[in-house]
């Protein structure tokens, strides 16, 4: 009836998993919408499996984690005005 190698392993909410691999649970689901995690949306709640949280983790540069900092935050990039000061 049923396979005895197959066991059951439970889902995660986003802050169990973003505690685990260490981020913010608002990165850690930016990061499931865009595809780079691996994560499961459930009516309006994100969960994730700690099996798939660990292999991203052995596979993930940290630098890709925040690619789009600098273009939500200006001052990564200088691009704000600033003040004259003498």
């Amino acid at each position: 009836m049923f396979d005895s190698s197959y066991s059951f392993e439970p889902l995660l909410n986003s802050e169990q998993a973003a505690a685990l691999v260490r981020v913010h649970p608002k990165t850690l689901q930016r990061l499931a919408r865009s595809g780079l995690v691996i994560g499961y949306r459930i009516g309006k709640q994100w969960r994730f499996r700690a099996s798939d949280l660990d292999e991203w983790t052995k596979n993930v540069d940290p630098k890709e984690l925040d690619v789009a900092a600098p273009q939500r935050y200006s001052v990564f990039n200088h691009s704000c005005p600033q003040p004259n000061r003498r």
